[in-house]
């Protein structure tokens, strides 16, 4: 007989597998981990004694604490002062020992009112209500993140990054071996399988890639991925950087969201008899994320620092585009693999970079595609050259539209986005909206050397 179910889907901890993980290993603190509103990893820790008590009645968080911006500023938001308590509850099938620090553990929490309910502006939770809808329309989404990201050192008081390698070159590979061998390495411990390890265009730069799992696996590994690189780096001396733009004069790190829609065994995506491959249902999903791909930004593209890497050229993407294997386009059709073509069929969304908290990003980007496939959204033709390149009047001609050029605009355009905001909840919405604004007004204030030195250590 299958376990009973606490806590909105857990199983008790002394039932789950993360109780046989953790007998054999030599924790002593356990660090209980949420994402924030300015896609900031924070924690509480308890120590392993304590982990019986905790994991039933939850671990005590002020309400005020997810109205903290950025730059740890807390903002006025009514419904979140420093008055009252969530619990942070925790979710032992994210437990892992850390393999930077294997005295700890961390595990994943959903923020939850004290009558274990779930509580409006808990980022997690609201990823959770977006795939319910997509269960009630036979659908499960599979996702696997890219994550670029820079390693640095400090010399004479300045960041510089590690090298200064070709992309893709092997010289770049032996460069920094020994730290990617070791991320690589502390990734699998924690049972996230690695794909691709390689350097990346910039001075420094170096680029992980996971494979696939379900959405919300895919945003607890996002977290996971995050902590693991900036603790093995740090193990060797370095500092890594998940910023947008972290170095103004190299080309900008993203996370970009591969993902795909299932039926039990079939991909629903794929059709081996359309064009491009891509079934009428998922055009539909395309044509659902080209249309709110504007509002979508202000969440996969969430930090002022972000539009620096939104440029033409640049392999980013700036225009609400689609094309199989146009890596210029907003949204990627990944051309499949010989032998395993259903399998390995899937989309890319390159509009997407590590700032973002994963689990506002995929439920933004989920919600935006089901639209789609309620409306029967026709995304039109794909592009087969990049977009920029493209007259103002053929990118007219095809529905083309550019991308917000600064943070303050994305925000604009998701408070008047008819689906996403109304999606989140009255007081997600209006919190994400304060805290975000906050940032945009503080940093449009200040310098570029501000704005990177605030922005290179946060995620």
């Amino acid at each position: 007989m299958a376990p009973a179910e606490i806590s909105g889907g857990r199983v008790p901890w002394s039932e789950h597998e993360a109780s046989g993980v953790l007998a054999k290993a030599d924790v002593q603190l356990i660090r209980f981990l949420y994402c924030d509103l300015s896609g900031v990893t924070r924690a509480k820790v308890v120590t392993r004694g304590l982990l019986a008590d905790k994991e039933r009645e939850g671990i005590g968080l002020t309400r005020a604490q997810m109205a903290i911006n950025l730059l740890e500023e807390l903002q006025p938001i009514p419904g979140m002062e420093p008055v009252g308590e969530v619990r942070m509850m925790p979710d032992p099938a994210t437990f892992t020992v850390l393999p930077w620090d294997p005295r700890s553990g961390s595990v994943l929490c959903d923020l939850l009112d004290q009558d274990g309910k779930s509580w409006g502006p808990c980022p997690r939770s609201f990823l959770k209500s977006v795939l319910r809808r997509a269960e009630r329309l036979g659908i499960s989404v599979r996702v696997s993140i890219e994550n670029e990201f820079y390693l640095a050192r400090e010399k004479e008081g300045a960041l510089v990054p590690i090298d200064h390698a070709p992309v893709y070159s092997s010289i770049g590979l032996d460069l920094s071996a020994a730290v990617m061998h070791d991320i690589v390495d502390g990734l699998e411990a924690q049972g996230i399988q690695v794909e691709s390890a390689i350097n990346e265009y910039g001075a420094g730069q170096e680029e992980i890639a996971v494979a696939p799992s379900s959405a919300l696996e895919a945003a607890d590994r996002q977290i996971k991925v995050r902590d693991t690189v900036r603790g093995v780096a740090l193990s060797h001396g370095y500092l890594a950087s998940f910023a947008p733009k972290p170095f103004p004069e190299e080309i900008g790190s993203g996370a970009h969201i591969h993902f795909s829609l299932w039926e039990g065994e079939r991909n629903l995506l794929y059709d081996p008899a359309a064009p491009q491959l891509l079934s009428r249902r998922g055009r539909a999903f395309v044509g659902g994320i080209l249309c709110h791909l504007r509002a979508l930004t202000a969440l996969t593209c969430p930090n002022y620092n972000s539009y620096r890497r939104l440029q033409p050229h640049a392999w980013a993407s700036v225009y609400t585009a689609w094309g199989l294997d146009n890596r210029e386009a907003a949204l990627r059709v990944s051309s499949p693999f010989r032998g395993r073509e259903e399998r390995s069929f899937n989309l890319e969304l390159k509009a997407a970079d590590p700032s973002a908290n994963p689990y506002l990003a995929l439920g933004g980007l989920i919600l935006s595609g089901l639209d789609g496939i309620e409306k029967d959204t026709d995304p039109g033709e794909g592009v087969a050259v990049d977009p920029a390149d493209l007259s103002d009047a053929e990118r007219e001609a095809r529905g083309i539209r550019p991308l917000p050029k600064a943070m303050a605009e994305a925000l604009d355009e998701l408070e008047a986005d008819d689906v996403l905001l109304p999606a989140m909840g009255e007081l997600l919405a209006r919190a994400y909206l304060g805290v975000r604004r906050s940032e945009e007004r503080a940093f449009a204030e200040h310098d570029l050397d501000f704005e990177i030195r605030k922005s290179f250590y946060r995620f």
